[in-house]
């Protein structure tokens, strides 16, 4: 299976994963949305959340769009997608992305755009 891992300790809060993700989705540097997170810690430091390619969306999507590819990435066909968002709902780590200009919600594809953007390599591509 093919994800995104994370290391948080060596995450410096640039978001610059955050606006490559949203970039490549929706043409815009938006943290909103993106499909990986960014949150400062309470004790100092950052959290990143991303997809762990868990396919709760999958197990809840009524209209079977959300399926796993041939590495095991969840994907979602957006042009078959009814937009009841359901999945964005029961998304564990609510890493799910749903904006007000799109009908259709959107989920980390594990395309590593924002790997390649991490300066300090704090997230990776990692094949279990």
């Amino acid at each position: 299976m093919k994800r995104v891992v994370k290391d948080d300790s060596l995450c410096i809060g640039c978001r610059q994963c955050e606006a490559a993700c949203s970039k490549a989705f929706y043409k815009v540097e938006d943290s909103a949305k993106s499909a990986i997170r960014i949150t400062e810690k309470e004790e100092g430091g950052y959290e990143i959340t991303v997809c762990t390619q868990c396919g709760e969306c999958a197990a809840v999507c009524n209209t079977g769009v959300i399926q796993p590819n041939a590495k095991g990435v969840y994907m979602l066909n957006k042009k078959e997608c009814a937009g009841c968002l359901m999945c964005v709902g029961f998304c564990p780590l609510q890493i799910m992305v749903q904006c007000d200009d799109h009908l259709e919600p959107s989920k980390c594809t594990a395309c590593g755009l924002c790997v390649k953007a991490c300066p300090t390599g704090a997230i990776r591509i990692e094949e279990a």
